[in-house]
């Protein structure tokens, strides 16, 4: 286990040290490192403050934040097959802030999108809740959130389909591809907050996830509260993963693929898998975030469309070992 960790963190490094360094003004390790540290007026010392950094650190926390999202809600779950979507935050997240985009207020009022997003993950979670009642089971659950991820999913397309002006149209669209270009610290004041809640409330589940392992009746019997436990994951899952939405756009795959690969590497235990997910979701996210700036450059391809063509085929593979396991 620690072996694992030791791993993940030198190649977390590694790919840090390599988000610094590669992009559009040609910098050298040490005027990059000059510049970040000295600071100062220069051009240098712009690019590095003002668009490298804020992309790093929104890399690191959206992966990190969507790869323990992912843990912790297969762990709950009991199912390879659970991503942090399934709860409909995401796609209430996305409208809010599709909404926000259509009626002109996110060109005009700076926090206007991420607080839009931001509500909109809140009225979809208190939504899911309300269908799935304070005691329903976790199927009950799962309907529910597809439920609101669906009627979500409708609402935005029926925005698109009946907005007037192309410009805002177009812009949706490329919203909702997800990215981290042009973004600053602004967004990272925004979204450090809650993904800094969410992270802790979902790492506080770790002995509640390893007591189900054997079951909801044996691990009410080992004290722990299976109700509680249930609302800590539904808000942690929409604190980190509403808050990622709202500043980066919808990003998939990675809370699904991150602790299926792991999960072999610590035996299953979907508590140790927590931590290893989420160091395994900040380097598949600076990673693909590298990959973008290197693959067609000029285009500016964006980071949601990468991971999914990634993360789809891995997905596709998990369905087929699932089901040739008969599980």
């Amino acid at each position: 286990m620690s072996r694992l960790m030791m791993c993940l963190i030198a190649v977390l490094f590694a790919l840090v040290t390599a988000s610094f360094l590669i992009g559009p003004a040609a910098l050298g390790v040490g005027e990059s490192v000059a510049a970040l540290v000295n600071g100062g007026d220069t051009p240098a010392a712009m690019v590095m403050r003002e668009i490298r950094l804020p992309r790093v650190l929104l890399a690191l926390m959206i992966g990190a934040s969507l790869g323990l999202a992912g843990a912790a809600m297969q762990g709950y779950l009991r199912n390879p097959l659970a991503d942090p979507g399934l709860i409909g935050v995401s796609g209430s997240a996305a409208l809010g802030a599709v909404l926000s985009i259509q009626i002109g207020i996110a060109g005009s009022v700076a926090f206007a999108l991420p607080a839009f997003a931001l509500g909109g993950a809140l009225i979809g979670v208190f939504a899911v809740l309300l269908l799935a009642g304070p005691r329903g089971s976790s199927l009950t659950l799962i309907l529910a959130g597809i439920a609101i991820s669906a009627l979500a999913g409708a609402l935005t397309s029926l925005v698109l389909n009946l907005s007037p002006n192309p410009f805002a149209a177009n812009e949706i669209v490329f919203w909702m591809m997800g990215s981290l270009a042009d973004r600053s610290m602004v967004h990272v004041a925004i979204a450090l907050p809650l993904i800094a809640v969410g992270a802790v409330m979902l790492l506080s589940l770790k002995r509640g996830l390893d007591a189900l392992t054997l079951g909801e009746d044996a691990a009410a019997a080992m004290g722990i509260n299976l109700h509680r436990l249930r609302l800590t994951l539904i808000f942690g899952t929409a604190a980190v993963v509403g808050a990622s939405t709202a500043v980066a756009g919808a990003i998939g795959f990675v809370g699904l693929v991150v602790p299926h690969i792991l999960r072999p590497f610590v035996g299953a235990r979907p508590g140790a898998l927590l931590w290893a997910s989420a160091l395994g979701g900040a380097i598949m996210l600076l990673a693909a975030d590298i990959a973008v700036r290197m693959i067609l450059p000029e285009r500016d391809l964006k980071l949601g469309v990468l991971t999914a063509i990634v993360g789809a085929p891995l997905f596709l593979h998990l369905i087929y070992r699932t089901r040739r396991e008969g599980l």
